[in-house]
């Protein structure tokens, strides 16, 4: 099984809320938190679009990749903060 990590934004204390496409996640079940990195037991995918897939999209014709996005929902010194879009670390095989 592939395992994919996500670094934690600097800052970040417990409790807080782990999204994966804007779907809440559940800590034990669906990530483990270790080191100060979320590790996910599946692969996540994060793909840049290239210049013809952008244009593409902007002209109205799909794009097929898959990218998922990794938000986390925390507060920093009182203030609910939010960090969108997390650097996903590639799936490591075991």
């Amino acid at each position: 099984m592939a395992r994919s990590r996500v670094k934690l934004p600097p800052g970040v204390r417990g409790p807080f809320e782990v999204y994966v496409n804007g779907v809440l996640q559940e800590l034990g079940s669906d990530y483990q938190v270790q080191g100060g990195e979320l590790v996910f037991d599946r692969g996540l995918v994060q793909q840049k679009l290239g210049v013809w897939a952008w244009l593409m999209g902007f002209w109205g014709i799909g794009t097929y990749k898959r990218n998922d996005e990794v938000d986390v929902r925390y507060e920093l010194e009182g203030r609910p903060t939010v960090a969108q879009g997390l650097e996903i670390i590639p799936a490591e095989k075991p």
